[in-house]
């Protein structure tokens, strides 16, 4: 394969417009722009996370940054994959397994529990921004494409993987009515 990236630095960018793949010119405040941002910030959680979790959970959260960055790519490009049913169908069945091991939730759990688990929680903050996000201005293309339902597991998965790492545990104690 021949080499895709050969320059990093070419300042088209330094008047606050980017190119994307397609070739068109947009506003580094555009909407679409903005999306392809919050995608990169998930991944970016996830690539932390991956650093403070166990490895027998690398492969999945690698493969989850390699989905996130094709997401990014259908924005770009305006392209979607027609896979994601799938990929979201794999990744709810991960989550059901994982969520077999905890113990049901009487509370909302409030996010930490230890430095694996609170990189969890802020990844899956992280993917919860990027699917509102996605929502609000994805093409109708995309909209209908299962990216967005891909986004909704992915979130769930790393909501239940930040309780199964967590070293403890601690759940919301809601205000009491005086």
């Amino acid at each position: 394969m021949p080499d895709r990236i050969t320059k990093v630095t070419t300042k088209s960018g330094d008047g606050g417009t980017t190119r994307l793949a397609t070739g068109e010119i947009h506003q580094k405040g555009d909407d679409q722009i903005e999306l392809v941002g919050v995608l990169d910030e998930a991944n970016c959680a996830l690539g932390v996370l991956v650093q403070f979790i166990q490895p027998r959970y690398h492969d999945q959260l690698k493969q989850i940054q390699s989905r996130i960055f094709d997401i990014g790519a259908a924005v770009a490009t305006g392209i979607p994959q027609p896979v994601w049913n799938a990929e979201t169908e794999t990744i709810s069945i991960a989550t059901k397994e994982l969520n077999a091991t905890v113990a049901p939730l009487k509370e909302f759990v409030i996010p930490g529990g230890g430095q694996a688990s609170a990189h969890a929680h802020v990844a899956r903050a992280k993917v919860r921004h990027a699917e509102r996000v996605f929502w609000r201005v994805a093409s109708d293309e995309l909209r209908s494409s299962g990216q967005g339902a891909y986004l909704n597991r992915v979130s769930d998965y790393l909501f239940v993987l930040g309780r199964v790492v967590a070293d403890q545990e601690e759940t919301w104690q809601p205000l009491k009515p005086t």
